[in-house]
């Protein structure tokens, strides 16, 4: 007897492509929408899990875009210590669409932030928009937006001449001013500045709002450059803290089910724009957990390997040579434990293996959600 069941892939069944599947062998990209040559410039922003997809791509021979540069003569230590590089610019995280949105107007002239520098304890100030990124600080005001219109300068750059960007959606909670919108990375008090009532306020951004939002940035983004693909992503990292009365993991179950929405709406929107299941390879309950550090937040080595072993395996051109080191990363990993002690040795093995960078833990990812943990402790 038909039915519309019939003849469909074998990775439309559950049980054929999840229950009789070795979870470590997992893909469920089915198709992309187009490939990236080893010369498409690769810009990335988002979240604290962006990060991983930074470091992979620039260290598996991919042409990671960073328009923001540190002075030639500053030492690499310190350039690493001023987060250059971190991302594409030095914008830190942008855990919310609205930030992403903002930014974006910002390095366009098509807004002016009302709030401009917060001042620390210390006595030095602080960029409101990414309060981190300057470890020392500024020492006047002038100082930070000096520092803000050059890095503006680099955003706008970024955006007009990127083959590809890819952003992770990491965060539905932010902190907004009253005044005027603005939505900060962190509230106001934790790493510079005071909360006022009066002035800031808490928001969880809707579905409805972050499609809205990721809307108006595709838009935008396509009148100053109509070439660059993108890539969504959803963070797999849990939410550190919430600021709704409930317990954080149901926060979390609604932060990522909303950004899930948003991003496959967008990618069904609009040309040039893929959904890639990094969430979904990482979060599985099929692996067990095994892709998390002991926190059971912090994703480690083997599930950011995972997920770039099956972004390598769709999205290279196909006549082109494999970027660096590609053909090491196995197209089947072992299971967590051995995969573990293989971890193991490949740290050991020797600095500058593009591989044993992929199995690394989370050591030196900038997570700008961290200080509320630690201003709370």
């Amino acid at each position: 007897m038909a039915n519309p069941y019939s003849g469909i892939p074998d990775h439309q069944f559950w049980r054929r492509a999840m229950s009789r599947q070795e979870s470590f062998r997992l893909d469920p990209v089915t198709a992309t929408g187009f490939s990236i040559a080893v010369t498409d410039r690769v810009a990335t922003a988002g979240s604290c899990f962006a990060q991983h997809i930074s470091r992979s791509l620039a260290g598996i021979g991919f042409n990671y875009y960073v328009p923001e540069q540190p002075a030639p003569d500053l030492p690499a230590a310190e350039a690493t210590r001023r987060n250059f590089g971190v991302f594409s610019c030095r914008y830190g995280n942008l855990y919310t669409a609205r930030q992403l949105l903002q930014l974006f107007q910002e390095a366009f002239g098509q807004r002016s932030p009302v709030e401009t520098a917060w001042r620390r304890p210390d006595g030095r100030f602080v960029d409101p928009y990414r309060p981190q990124i300057e470890p020392d600080g500024f020492e006047t005001e002038e100082e930070v937006a000096a520092a803000r219109a050059a890095h503006l300068a680099h955003v706008r750059a970024m955006f007009e001449t990127t083959d590809l960007f890819i952003f992770t959606l990491g965060l539905t909670e932010g902190w907004r001013s009253k005044r005027d919108g603005a939505v900060f990375p962190l509230a106001p008090g934790v790493a510079g500045g005071s909360y006022d009532h009066g002035r800031h306020e808490f928001v969880n951004f809707s579905v409805h709002e972050i499609e809205q939002d990721m809307q108006t940035f595709m838009h935008a983004l396509r009148r100053v450059n109509r070439r660059c693909r993108v890539v969504l992503t959803v963070s797999p990292v849990p939410l550190i803290a919430t600021y709704e009365p409930r317990h954080v993991l149901v926060s979390t179950t609604y932060s990522k089910s909303v950004l899930r929405v948003v991003a496959e709406e967008i990618s069904r929107s609009f040309r040039d724009v893929d959904y890639f299941p990094s969430y979904e390879i990482i979060t599985t309950h099929a692996n067990r957990g095994s892709y998390y550090e002991d926190d059971l937040r912090e994703v480690n080595g083997l599930g950011v390997a995972h997920a770039m072993r099956i972004f390598l395996r769709h999205y290279p051109a196909a006549a082109q040579p494999a970027p660096a080191a590609a053909a090491a990363v196995p197209p089947t990993a072992p299971r967590p434990a051995e995969a573990m002690a293989a971890a193991a040795g490949a740290g050991a093995a020797g600095a500058g293996d593009p591989v044993a960078a992929l199995l690394a833990g989370p050591a030196g990812i900038v997570c700008d959600e961290e200080a509320i943990d630690h201003i709370r402790a």
